[in-house]
């Protein structure tokens, strides 16, 4: 509960400190309340706090694990995109809203009642709408934000019938009297009915084919800095609890819905690796880049049964880390190249600034599942947990789309590396920097750190 509390305050703060004139203490706070948040997971580290004692949240392992993952990748996301906020008039508000819509996450980690799962996505959600407009003069953000609100209304609208509907079946929001009644009576066809939607809403949020419609305008449309919160804190917030709900209420569901998540990974993997080979635009391809690795993690869900949670935190945390390098480099580089987010953009890139230049790369070649990177091993985990469930089909699946994942990141890979005339250097500031240089280090060491997940 100390983890929800500090980060709400935390918000508050930041607001408070933009009514007093102290605003250059703001980003500093926040860094130092993400560190508390994740010092407060590790002394609370097997307690299984139950607050309030109502059952409405439960602070276990599960929960701690996947707050503290989702704070170490919110705490770098402040620190590299610290200078798209500097000129902004209105930089206080829009740090406070991501601090909130982290409550949410928060919220999503540890929910143990099907009406704190609603509100946590909403509070996740409803920020992000707001972010996603951020650039008020864009024509472009503020088309990604309402088609980001209407879908993830009817994302929500929809899961939110398949809870009122599992309700109605049992009687009960409390996911442990929910498990309790499928074990004495089985899933009747509203229960079935009830769960089938709330799938249809996870993957509203998650991006999984065919609902994915979205993500690719909304990415793109967005401000670079709010894209790159989406794919990693949202995302996997959003799988979190996925997980959650499987793995700890619904698990005897995945009898039959195993096949669904079967079919979905793969259509997810075949739309988004197609459409990825055809992209010019880098903010596209990280796009569809996300899609892909979205198949990958509900390849963990599916198999929540047999699969240690921390395979998924695993594969959040290498995926959060290669893709916030991803989408720094390309805000740095469209910032210099009047908003250019074509390949031609990221020509001499290696001259213009060795460091991102090397940073990229090795972040698309750990996505693409090249080892001794960090994102070989999260795609085995994943790949072995598949295989042991029998899925030999979509395990071939996987490893024929990280083929094909390996050509479209080496085009942009060439691209980076072609060298141009009069290429003009690219200056990072010194936090961003050492971010560049730890997320490098981190790639590599996670790899061999690997064995103790």
């Amino acid at each position: 509960m100390k983890e929800l509390l500090i980060t709400s305050l935390l918000g508050i703060a930041v607001l408070a400190f933009d009514i007093v004139k102290i605003r250059k203490a703001i980003l500093p706070v926040i860094i130092l309340g993400f560190i508390a948040t994740i010092a407060s997971c590790v002394m609370d580290w097997g307690m299984n706090e139950n607050p309030f004692n109502n059952n409405m949240l439960i602070m276990d392992n599960f929960a701690l694990g996947f707050i503290a993952v989702l704070s170490i990748v919110a705490m770098f996301w402040f620190l590299i995109s610290s200078d798209y906020f500097v000129n902004d008039v209105s930089r206080t508000d829009l740090y406070a809203l991501v601090v909130f819509s982290f409550c949410g996450a928060m919220v999503l980690s540890a929910y143990s009642n099907l009406v704190m799962l609603f509100i946590g996505i909403e509070i996740l959600s409803i920020p992000m709408y707001v972010l996603a407009t951020s650039n008020k003069k864009s024509l472009t953000s503020n088309e990604a934000g309402f088609k980001y609100f209407f879908l993830g209304a009817l994302a929500s609208a929809i899961l939110l019938f398949g809870i009122a509907l599992i309700y109605g079946a049992t009687g009960s929001f409390d996911m442990a009297a929910i498990s309790a009644h499928i074990s004495d009576t089985g899933t009747g066809t509203i229960m079935t009915a009830g769960i089938l939607m709330i799938m249809v809403g996870f993957f509203f949020k998650v991006s999984i084919a065919p609902f994915h419609m979205w993500t690719p305008d909304v990415y793109q449309g967005s401000p670079t800095v709010i894209t790159a919160l989406m794919s990693t804190v949202v995302k996997g917030a959003a799988f979190a609890a996925m997980f959650r709900f499987f793995y700890l209420g619904f698990s005897s569901s995945l009898e039959y819905t195993s096949m669904i998540f079967a079919v979905t990974a793969a259509l997810t993997l075949i739309v988004s690796n197609v459409m990825a080979v055809l992209q010019t635009n880098t903010k596209r391809l990280l796009a569809y880049s996300s899609i892909s690795h979205a198949a990958f993690m509900l390849g963990a869900v599916m198999t929540a049964t047999s699969t240690n949670p921390r395979i998924l935190m695993y594969y959040i945390l290498v995926y959060s880390i290669a893709s916030l390098t991803s989408f720094t480099v390309l805000y740095q580089v469209s910032k210099v190249q009047n908003g250019a987010e074509g390949f031609d953009a990221f020509k001499g890139l290696v001259r213009r600034s060795p460091l991102m230049a090397g940073a990229m790369t090795l972040s698309l070649l750990s996505m693409a599942g090249i080892p001794p990177l960090a994102g070989f091993m999260a795609k085995y985990f994943v790949i072995s947990a598949v295989l042991d469930a029998g899925y030999t089909w979509l395990v071939i699946l996987m490893i024929l789309s990280s083929a094909v994942a390996v050509y479209y990141y080496l085009r942009f890979i060439v691209a980076i590396f072609t060298p141009i005339e009069n290429a003009g250097r690219i200056v990072l500031n010194d936090i961003q920097r050492i971010v560049m240089i730890l997320f490098t280090i981190a790639l590599v060491a996670l790899f061999f750190l690997a064995a103790f997940v």
